[in-house]
Parts: C-alpha cells; sequence; structure tokens
C-alpha cells in the first residue's frame, strides 16, 4: 500500500510538472489576429504580469505565465495561442539565448501611459493610430495644445502625433478647401485657442508646442509621429523665432530670408531642407517625396523593405521591426516618405524604398527620449482622401502595416538596452 502510494504521488507530480505553466502567443503566419495580440500583451501588462517579447522569434512572439484569465482574454479576443510546459518555455529562452542566433528576449513589466495628440473639432479623416489602438482595445487619452502647455506631457510615457500641421498653415489647405466648413471651424478653432492662451497668432502656438514636446522628448519620452506631423514637427523647431508663414495663414509677410534663417541643430531628424513658399503648393517642404516619386514608383510596385537588425546588439530597432513580413505594401499621405538626401547621418532608417531612394520609417534618440517617423496616412488605404470612410481594420487583422505601429507602443514598456552599433 506504502509502494503504491509513493507511486501514484510520483505519477501526480509528472503531470504537475508537465502541465502548462506558460503562454506563448505566436506572431507567425498562424496567428489569426496579430493586431489584437498587442492588446493583450498590453492588457497583461496591466494586470502587473510580466509579458517577454521574443524578438525574431516567430515573427516576435510573445510569452508569459500561463494564469486562466489571460487564456479567457485570447478565447475572447480571438487570439491564436499555445499552452506549453515551463520545460518547453525554458528551452525556447535557452535556443533564443544562444550567442549565434539572431534572436533575444526582452522582458516588459509595465503598461505605458499612452497621449494621442489630437483636435476637439471632428477632421473629415481618420488617424491610424487612433483606430488601431481602439481596434486593438489599448488605453489612450487624447489631449492637445491646451494641455500640452499645462505640463500634461509629463504624465505620459508615449505621445502620438498624426495629422497635425506643427508650422501654422493649417495644414496647407487653404487653396482647395478654404470654403468649406470643416476648414473654415479648424481655422477658427485654432485661432480662438491661440488668443485663449495668449498667443497672437496659431504659428506661435504650434511653436510653443513642438517645443514643450520637444523637452518632452528630451527627458525621457518616446514620440512617435506619422504623415504631416513627421515633417511639419521638424520644420516648427528649425523655424523657432522665424516667420515661414504667408499672409492668408497668419495676416503678415512671410519672412523672405526664412530658408537661411532655419536652424537645424534643432529638429530630430532632417536637416538642409528648403521650405515649399508657395501657399498654393500643397507642400511643406523638400522633405517629402510625395509629388518627387510619382513618375518612380507605381502603385503595384509600392513596397517598402524593413532593415533586419542584431536583437542581442541593437533590441530597440528590432523591437520596433517586428513582423511577419520584411517587405511592407506602401501608403501615401500628405507627407508619404522622407527624402534620404535632408535625412541627418545619425538618423537609423529602418524601413526604405531604395530604388526611389526614400525613407518611409526612421528612428532616433534625443536627450533621453526616442522618437519614430512613419511616412504615410493609413497603411491600408492606399491613398486615403478626406472624406473617405475610416478602415476597417476587422477586415486587416493581420496588416503588417499596422504592426509597425503597434510595435511602437509596447517599445516603452520594455527594459532597454543601449544600442551598442
Amino acid at each position: 500500500m506504502k509502494l503504491k502510494s509513493i507511486l501514484t504521488l510520483f505519477i501526480l507530480l509528472v503531470v504537475f510538472q508537465a502541465r502548462a505553466l506558460y503562454l506563448l502567443i505566436p506572431m507567425d503566419d498562424t496567428q489569426k489576429d496579430h493586431l489584437k495580440v498587442y492588446g493583450i500583451a498590453y492588457w497583461t501588462l496591466q494586470k502587473d504580469v510580466e509579458v517577454k517579447w521574443l524578438l525574431n522569434y516567430r515573427g516576435g512572439s510573445f510569452l508569459m505565465q500561463h494564469v486562466p484569465e489571460i487564456e479567457n482574454e485570447c478565447v475572447i479576443r480571438g487570439v491564436t495561442f499555445e499552452t506549453i510546459a515551463d520545460a518547453q518555455a525554458n528551452a525556447i529562452l535557452a535556443e533564443i539565448a544562444r550567442p549565434e542566433v539572431n534572436q533575444d528576449a526582452i522582458s516588459m513589466t509595465k503598461a505605458p501611459k499612452i497621449a494621442v495628440y489630437s483636435p476637439p473639432n471632428k477632421q473629415p479623416w481618420d488617424d491610424a493610430v487612433t483606430l488601431v489602438l481602439t481596434y486593438a482595445e489599448i488605453d489612450y487619452d487624447v489631449i492637445y495644445d491646451e494641455e500640452i502647455l499645462d505640463g500634461k506631457l509629463s504624465d505620459y510615457d508615449w505621445l502620438h502625433l498624426h495629422h497635425e500641421d506643427f508650422t501654422g498653415q493649417h495644414g496647407k489647405f487653404w487653396r482647395t478647401y478654404q470654403h468649406m466648413p470643416w476648414y473654415q471651424q479648424e481655422v477658427k478653432i485654432n485661432n480662438d485657442l491661440a488668443r485663449k492662451l495668449g498667443f497672437i497668432k496659431v504659428s506661435e502656438m504650434k511653436s510653443f508646442v513642438s517645443r514643450e514636446i520637444d523637452k518632452y522628448v528630451l527627458n525621457g519620452g518616446f514620440l512617435f509621429a506619422m504623415c504631416a506631423a513627421t515633417d511639419t514637427y521638424d520644420i516648427s523647431l528649425a523655424a523657432e523665432g522665424v516667420d515661414i508663414c504667408q499672409p492668408m495663414f497668419d495676416g503678415d509677410p512671410m519672412d523672405p530670408d526664412a530658408d537661411e534663417k532655419l536652424d537645424f541643430h534643432r529638429t530630430c531628424a532632417f536637416e538642409n531642407f528648403h521650405l515649399e513658399k508657395n501657399p498654393e503648393v500643397y507642400e511643406f517642404s523638400d522633405i517629402d517625396a510625395t509629388e518627387t516619386r510619382r513618375n518612380i514608383v507605381a502603385r503595384e510596385n509600392d513596397y517598402f523593405t524593413l532593415f533586419e537588425f542584431s536583437a542581442k546588439w541593437d533590441p530597440i530597432p528590432t523591437m520596433l521591426c517586428q513582423n511577419h513580413r520584411n517587405l511592407i505594401k506602401g501608403f501615401m499621405g500628405q507627407t508619404t516618405a522622407y527624402r534620404k538626401e535632408v535625412i541627418k547621418p545619425n538618423v537609423l532608417i529602418m524601413g526604405e524604398n531604395k530604388p526611389a531612394k526614400e525613407a518611409r520609417y526612421i528612428h532616433g534618440e534625443k536627450g533621453k527620449g526616442f522618437w519614430t517617423f512613419y511616412g504615410g496616412h493609413d497603411p491600408e488605404d492606399y491613398q486615403h482622401l478626406i472624406g473617405d470612410p475610416p478602415t476597417d481594420l476587422n477586415l486587416h487583422p493581420n496588416s503588417p502595416g499596422y504592426r509597425l505601429i503597434l510595435n511602437n507602443i509596447l517599445f516603452p514598456a520594455a527594459k532597454k538596452k543601449k544600442r551598442k552599433t
């Protein structure tokens, strides 16, 4: 009887040790909904459960201790997962840790607090970041100029800028949309807000806001910008104290020597660019390649390639490039891509269209913080026009282009290592 009891105990012990103790959420082609996975990872971090990001392992998979609530949440959200024993999990981590393998495991322990810079009025276009945050069920707060000038940025780990014009030229929509109600409303709201906050002109307010965002990055914040927010933000920083607006935008003439007075030491990504001074041209400077690429890049051939970085030596760009595809479908925007000639030499190009000599996805450090710029407006709408309906992400749950946005969302949660190259 005693021997039987010992045998039973041994069998129970073996069964217990073999029990699934970890959840592996794959991010390769076996995953049904790549975008929802990021929401699961974020939700898990909110529950104070550590998540390991397995860089370059099955498309950038996630590993966490098995908790019934997490498994239930995966089922509810339609996310593919695998239950594995601790021995299997340890074997995966041991394989990843081998020095000759271009993989790494990054620990994430805290959900970053997210802010989206967005105006209070409804605009006739959609923001890809808020679309994907909502789809992935990731919490965020909306802030605008007033909150930034009130010092609220320090409450957040991550700030997103999308289709915003930081030069004070109201998006340069004047020629085409000056008689449209939405444009007139936007101009009025910004002018009223500028006066309320003590500024004479919108351009002065936006310049001040740009500098506050710059301080936020310098002090350790993470900035992610898309479309026109990328180049107009850098233009605004370079043009501090310089009038770069024509009279229809701010009521007085533009400084005729504005180009010569730009200070490129202040910018994140771009240098030696020239302003577009014609108010009827839907462009801010020669940073953007939207017009110059028209005769070079056909829609059916519009793709950009992600660079492959060393997971162990360059974990930051590796995190930001995690994907189940290396070739990403291109998409247009007011700012579509960046001419390589005006990108600073210390900027890291993570995605490019080499034949067109343009960068689509770039990253850098500034002070204690980080920034990423992503050209284009909507990764699943090639040429999103004003008034077009929003993209339904239920139709694009495996979008590689949208995955790049969500990589940036989780990046501040990671225990980062300094780049070594």
